[in-house]
């Protein structure tokens, strides 16, 4: 991956400069809140997958880089709401706004930043551009709420809990990627598949971050281990575990989700279990699944130095550091 972030190193510095640019507002405490998140070490995944799509159909970059840190825009705001709904202490190894400035403030910081994307993006009168932005924002908002209604529900069904991830974390992914089609001028085809690549990497993404919250090392994933659990949500490991394990361990881990008293000591016990049912080795499968399928429509494109580090870029969104 590394490789693709040289060879690319000039678009993302300028990606990085825009964003800077757009962190002008009147109110000091936004450009404080917003400038801690996005220098927090995010790898702007979303504004170089725009890039690259618009590169892979022959696009001079140009306007999908200040496209790209709109995005970025867009992906910050989802990271501040979550954060807060999550009650969560770190991100990217360092406090979150909502630890350092509050709840309010981050949520109201990450009204902005939806409000600054979305109007900057409107200025650029591409109706295809903001009418897939403003759908994919529409889709976060209704997954973010299927997923408050599915937390702490040991019965919700894959394909239900896949709908959730398709809308809260595929949707801005595969938007990002069919925008830089857009610009490029492609066919409506080659929009719609480069929509579904983006759509299967974000979902892949999300899967491998299910099985890291059980596995990874904590410093190196910057985030508190296990604490998709302790807030009660249920990912597609502790899913399959329901489904996998005997009736009597089914109705502890029931009894002790629904009462919220997971602790410490509970998550250990969870992920042995997670090991011995092949719980954790299933969700990466399923996410390794996700891939194989962008890369077959990744396949319809003829080869260039665009697509093959979208082929890189494919196989990071599973593969990053535990």
């Amino acid at each position: 991956m590394e490789e693709v972030f040289e060879a690319y190193r000039e678009d993302l510095e300028e990606i990085e400069a825009h964003i800077r640019r757009n962190l002008d507002s009147e109110a000091p405490l936004i450009n404080e809140i917003a400038a801690h998140i996005l220098s927090g070490g995010g790898k702007r995944i979303r504004p170089l997958l725009l890039s690259l799509c618009a590169r892979l159909n022959g696009y001079v970059p140009k306007a999908d880089l200040v496209l790209g840190s709109l995005i970025e825009f867009i992906h910050t705001a989802t990271l501040l709401h979550d954060d807060v709904l999550d009650e969560a202490d770190l991100r990217r190894g360092q406090q979150t706004a909502r630890r350092i400035w509050g709840n309010h403030a981050s949520i109201l910081v990450g009204d902005y930043l939806y409000a600054r994307a979305m109007q900057e993006i409107a200025a650029f009168q591409n109706h295809d551009v903001n009418d897939v932005m403003a759908i994919a924002c529409r889709k976060m908002a209704e997954g973010e709420i299927l997923q408050l209604c599915a937390n702490r529900q040991t019965l919700l069904k894959e394909t239900d809990y896949l709908r959730i991830v398709e809308y809260k974390t595929g949707a801005l992914v595969a938007s990002a990627c069919k925008v830089g089609a857009i610009i490029s001028g492609t066919s409506p085809m080659h929009q719609d598949r480069l929509y579904q690549f983006g759509l299967y990497l974000g979902i892949a993404f999300q899967l491998a971050d299910d099985q890291l919250d059980y596995t990874a090392n904590g410093e190196s994933l910057g985030k508190t281990l296990g604490q998709d659990l302790m807030q009660g949500m249920i990912t597609l490991p502790l899913l399959h575990l329901l489904q996998a394990c005997s009736y009597e361990e089914r109705q502890e881990l029931t009894r002790n989700i629904e009462s919220k008293t997971i602790e410490e000591n509970d998550l250990l016990h969870i992920t042995t279990m997670m090991e011995q049912y092949g719980s954790l080795q299933y969700t990466t499968t399923r996410s390794l699944e996700y891939i194989d399928a962008a890369r077959l429509i990744l396949d319809s494109f003829e080869d260039s130095p665009a697509k093959r580090a979208l082929a890189v870029v494919a196989d990071y969104m599973v593969n990053r550091d535990r």
